[in-house]
């Protein structure tokens, strides 16, 4: 078996075991939505895995990374103060469970490495960043201190929620506008934002590569694959939508992408391109529709290929 289809057969064995373990997750609605758009990179999307977790080395720097990432994570969302029971929430979402006096004792090591600052409110310990974390550097850079996974994943989340809410929005805004034909424009603006969420995965793994804890074999493939899913669905599009919209909504801060400002506001932004650019939408869409057959009829090959072997 070649280098190729060993990675490909790893990522699909790693996506039935995730497939398992998803269904308690608050994370099923974003793999109901990947199922929905893209079935064809289904689970594989998700794949996290570190070489120091499997090989049981730099554990201590990992658990650091992932934890300074979870506060990343709040802060985008506006959240500066973080409690210890917090990060331990939100750590088993994203990562293999640890302890949390583990927890405890890496988040008092950054305190002490002024990383963090602690801050007190009665019996509450709260945990802050001691210094912003930067805009502008290098993803390489940026990743040898922050875990990028918690913050794209809850940026998914985020999108899921509005793709699976696109009815109400699009019948608030007929309402309101009164303009535009309800159905075209659902659909325009499920893919929009279908797109948007690809391209928050393509860009987690594209920072997952450059990370020193990541299998970087695996997520240069997965990379590729969903790269591929994204081109499908908007190769024919204008640039006008894949700079102004998806790139700037698939991207958080650090690397360039707008914060999230106001909910209405994202979704008034997107309706506008679904009005604005039918005839695009309505060729990208007949296009994509073509291609993710193709891929599903290339995963089901790869599928049986590797259980003959």
């Amino acid at each position: 078996m070649s280098e190729r289809s060993e990675i490909e057969q790893l990522l699909l064995e790693n996506a039935k075991l995730e497939s398992a373990q998803i269904i308690n997750s608050e994370f099923k609605l974003v793999d109901k939505i990947i199922q929905d758009f893209a079935p064809e990179i289904a689970y594989l999307y998700q794949f996290r895995e570190d070489q120091s977790e499997e090989q049981h080395i730099k554990t201590g720097r990992l658990h650091e990374n992932r934890i300074l990432g979870i506060i990343l994570k709040f802060y985008l969302e506006g959240k500066n103060k973080i409690t210890t029971g917090e990060v331990e929430q939100e750590y088993k979402k994203f990562f293999k469970e640890i302890a949390r006096s583990t927890i405890s004792t890496y988040l008092n090591m950054l305190k002490n490495e002024s990383t963090l600052f602690k801050e007190r409110d009665g019996r509450t310990v709260y945990y802050l960043f001691y210094e912003e974390p930067p805009h502008g550097i290098s993803a390489f850079w940026f990743t040898r201190i922050f875990c990028i996974i918690p913050a794209y994943f809850d940026r998914a989340l985020y999108y899921s929620n509005i793709y699976i809410n696109a009815e109400k929005s699009i019948v608030q805004y007929i309402k309101d506008f009164d303009i535009g034909d309800k159905d075209i424009l659902i659909r325009n603006f499920k893919f929009i934002t279908g797109l948007i969420i690809l391209k928050i995965f393509k860009n987690r793994c594209s920072k997952c590569i450059l990370c020193q804890f990541s299998k970087r074999e695996i997520y240069n493939k997965l990379e590729e694959i969903i790269k591929v899913a994204v081109k499908d669905r908007s190769d024919v599009l204008s640039e006008e939508i894949n700079e102004n919209l998806l790139e700037k909504y698939s991207e958080i801060p650090m690397f360039g992408g707008i914060a999230e400002n106001s909910r209405e506001n994202i979704i008034e932004k997107i309706i506008r391109a679904a009005d604005e650019f039918k005839k695009d939408l309505d060729f990208q869409i007949m296009v994509s529709l073509r291609r993710r057959d193709l891929r599903l009829k290339q995963k089901k090959a790869i599928e049986e290929q590797n259980l003959d072997s």
